[in-house]
């Protein structure tokens, strides 16, 4: 086939001709409007014009974090990689429209019910809720048609789907309730049993298609116990979360055993990344991205495991308060994020499958916020400060991201190719 035609630009159309294609596209819109959003919220209230708020800004964050650009680059992602790991048949983009619009409405509603009304925001998280439910039931008739021998990935991604299901579910009853501890438990549980344990299954399935020229050891799967060990962590992290909000102070016994639990899975990943180190795959960026990434949920769990002991050090009086959340958030789910669908988007649109210099920058960019935010953390007579500057960075980072990499989802392919 002959290279596309000079002049030929972005049509909305093209959207529709790949499941990558809408889902990562709806996903960039929300990933930039978030960000743009609580940097807004940030600026507003540093000019003495903060924002009236119907649900309590930091659980309106959460929710929105966690359950907004999530899902749908889940869907994207999945639609495209699943049929192929199940060996199923493509999926037609044209039938997702509805789903993917419907949640890119719903959270028109909700961020709009935020400031003005909780039982809009509950309207908006309840058509999202429905929306991924019915993407949720496609997951599991793909599962279920497969006949493919290795159906362990899937199944993992498809059972972390219907936990966002219900998280999502729980919040837009909690919003219509005003029910907020009860929508920061939902926010809790969506980011530990659905974002985080999708990326985990997704990155341990992916990594040999990243290795590029990496060192041998990456050519087959790491260890399934692996996979196993660090999925029952989140899970069981995420439980212990949600926990925390209702039952204060834990029995020292408790808290120790989660220092333990915490310690050692911070340990497991610190090994896995100085064994990447040591095997030179730093070399190449986007195996850098994605070793940050492993750093990140690494660090994340080192802090937890500081921030327990802590607590039980002082009765439950001190702690490093959001520093292990924002750690896996923006430092392990952002950045591998960002070099997952970047690799996507790439091979999809026949261009080179490479972090290039401006994807490099975006990297950089995002680790100075992750880092910000982690010390607005843990030093609060700054923290107003640190937070502020995370916010300004995700936002330009998450702009910039959608920015590129959206034009490229609307642009016909770089060599020609049929999507």
């Amino acid at each position: 086939m002959s290279a596309a035609p000079a002049g030929s630009g972005w049509q909305v159309v093209r959207l529709l001709s790949a499941p990558h294609r809408l889902g990562f596209f709806a996903a960039a819109l929300v990933f930039a409007a978030s960000g743009l959003w609580w940097a807004g919220v940030w600026i507003a209230g540093a000019l003495g014009h903060p924002p009236a708020w119907a649900v309590p800004p930091a659980a309106a964050h959460a929710v929105f974090m966690s359950l907004g650009f999530m899902p749908l680059f889940v869907t994207g992602f999945w639609l495209t990689a699943g049929p192929r790991w199940l060996g199923l048949p493509g999926i037609d983009a044209r039938s997702l429209l509805w789903p993917v619009g419907t949640m890119l409405l719903s959270w028109g509603l909700a961020v709009a019910g935020f400031h003005a009304s909780a039982w809009l925001a509950a309207l908006g998280l309840t058509l999202g809720a429905a929306a991924w439910t019915a993407l949720c039931w496609r997951f599991t008739t793909m599962l279920r048609r497969s006949r493919a021998d290795d159906r362990l990935h899937a199944s993992g991604v498809t059972l972390a789907c219907w936990a966002g299901a219900a998280a999502w579910w729980v919040a837009a009853g909690a919003a219509a309730m005003e029910q907020i501890n009860v929508l920061r438990s939902a926010s809790i549980f969506a980011l530990w049993g659905f974002a985080a344990t999708v990326f985990t299954v997704a990155s341990h399935r992916m990594l040999p298609f990243f290795e590029g020229g990496a060192p041998g050891w990456l050519e087959a799967l790491p260890p399934r116990w692996l996979l196993v060990a660090l999925c029952g962590a989140l899970w069981v992290e995420g439980v212990f979360s949600v926990a925390s909000l209702w039952w204060q102070p834990w029995p020292r016994g408790v808290l120790w055993s989660r220092v333990v639990l915490d310690a050692s899975v911070g340990g497991l990943l610190l090994g896995l990344a100085g064994r990447w180190a040591l095997m030179h795959s730093l070399r190449i960026r986007l195996l850098a991205m994605l070793h940050a990434g492993l750093l990140w949920l690494a660090v994340s769990f080192g802090l937890a495991a500081v921030s327990g002991a802590m607590q039980a050090l002082s009765d439950g009086h001190a702690s490093l308060g959001l520093a292990p959340v924002h750690a896996l958030t923006m430092g392990y789910l952002g950045t591998t994020l960002m070099a997952m669908a970047a690799r996507v988007v790439s091979g999809h649109s026949g261009r080179p499958v490479v972090a290039d210099a401006t994807l490099w920058a975006l990297h950089w960019a995002l680790q100075v916020g992750v880092l910000s935010r982690v010390i607005g953390s843990v030093w609060p007579a700054a923290s107003s400060l640190f937070i502020a500057v995370a916010a300004l960075v995700w936002a330009a980072v998450a702009t910039a991201w959608a920015w590129r990499y959206g034009r490229w989802l609307g642009q016909p392919r770089a060599d020609g190719r049929s999507p």
